[in-house]
């Protein structure tokens, strides 16, 4: 069971979503340039047949702010966004409000 230090040890942060291209060798995935106020990060996401383009432009979304990059599929992922899903649907979590960029998230 996780304990409430290793919820602490994640840097969850406020972004928002200012880039979206297709992934060169991927159909699933998405690479999203994240504006965080005081510096931008490349994600790489699976997110391309639940969203298009125009719903996430100018979105804000939830970082895992301090993962260790990695390279999925040829292009480096700096970071993750947080979402939920079920059988059908996969759901991006945003904040209710306009929050900030680099707001941490608790």
């Amino acid at each position: 069971m996780a304990t409430l230090d290793d919820f602490r040890k994640l840097d969850l942060r406020i972004a928002e979503i200012k880039e979206v291209n297709d992934h060169p060798n991927a159909d699933k995935l998405l690479i999203l340039t994240l504006d965080l106020g005081d510096r931008q990060k490349q994600v790489v996401a699976g997110i391309k047949n639940f969203y298009f383009r125009e719903e996430l432009l100018g979105k804000q979304v939830v970082l895992v702010d301090n993962l260790e990059p990695v390279v999925l599929r040829g292009v480096e992922s700096q970071g993750m966004i947080l979402a939920g899903s079920d059988e059908n649907i996969l759901a991006i979590i945003s904040p209710e409000k306009k929050l900030k960029l680099g707001s941490i998230v608790k």
